[in-house]
């Protein structure tokens, strides 16, 4: 796909778009004070992309790196999961961007430009609609594995702590997301009219409570519980994540870590509450 998407004629301004960066948007505006607001909100909305495709915050690597062998670093198998999912979404991104130039599709339509461009370059390959089919099939996969992995955390809590079975946890935890659920459900219809100012509707609030809050508390918690004596410990953490073949994690980056990180989520988490604050004070 990423081949063909790049070949397809008038792919050349989607790849420019893409790759070749324009730091006058990143501090556009009038005055200093516009172009710092500018260039903040692009520094959050990166910040909170990156806590929201790792999930953090909310312990999805977590439990899958407590399933994995002592014969394996923990930071070296973080590297790896780093490194491949930022080279999945650079091709991603190699496939999308150009192949909207070359349909007439404007790049900022959202998620759901992967239904809209992705047919058009299928028609242009050789066998499209087996590759489509393939594509949209393997696609589900990935949407059922990112829910495993959102949910993993809640059974794994739900058997640890209290010694459910996993057939167990999956019934209990299942009729209470279900619960929990109603409410995004009826935000399609019955609730639509419902809106928070500064945040929107019921999806889009569940969308800040989420990304804007719990993924960042979710992570200082975790990181203040690494860093601190009164946590799991700055050298019990050290052991842990550099026990087996792989990468060590760096000592040296102590300060940094406890220090420079929780300011940095500190800071993304008040950028984040500052534009709905403003607009509840009027």
């Amino acid at each position: 796909l990423c081949v063909r998407a790049v070949t397809l004629p008038g792919a050349e301004a989607g790849l420019e778009f893409y790759l070749v960066p324009d730091f006058g948007k990143l501090f556009a505006g009038d005055g200093l004070g516009a172009q710092l607001s500018t260039f903040s909100e692009a520094v959050y909305a990166a910040m909170a992309q990156a806590f929201f495709t790792l999930s953090i915050g909310i312990g999805s690597m977590s439990i899958f790196g407590s399933y994995i062998g002592k014969d394996r670093s923990l930071f070296g198998e973080a590297l790896r999961i780093g490194g491949l999912d930022t080279a999945v979404a650079l091709v991603a991104g190699l496939i999308i961007f150009p192949a909207c130039f070359a349909f007439g599709v404007t790049p900022d339509s959202g998620p759901g430009l992967v239904f809209v461009t992705l047919p058009g370059v299928f028609n242009q390959m050789w066998a499209g609609q087996l590759w489509g089919t393939l594509f949209f099939l393997f696609m589900s996969f990935a949407a059922l594995s990112s829910v495993i992995a959102v949910f993993e955390n809640i059974m794994g809590f739900s058997i640890d702590q209290w010694g459910f079975s996993r057939r167990r946890a999956v019934i209990v935890n299942g009729i209470a997301l279900f619960v929990l659920s109603v409410p995004c459900i009826l935000g399609f219809n019955l609730w639509s009219g419902f809106e928070v100012p500064g945040i929107g509707n019921v999806q889009s609030l569940e969308d800040f409570l989420l990304s804007n809050n719990i993924l960042l508390v979710g992570a200082l918690v975790f990181l203040l519980f690494c860093v601190s004596k009164r946590g799991w410990g700055w050298e019990s953490f050290i052991a842990e994540a550099d026990t087996g073949e792989g990468a060590r994690f760096p000592k040296a980056a102590y300060a940094y870590m406890k220090f420079v990180v929780p300011a940095l989520i500190v800071v993304v988490f008040v950028a984040g509450w500052i534009p709905v604050l403003a607009t509840w004070t009027g």
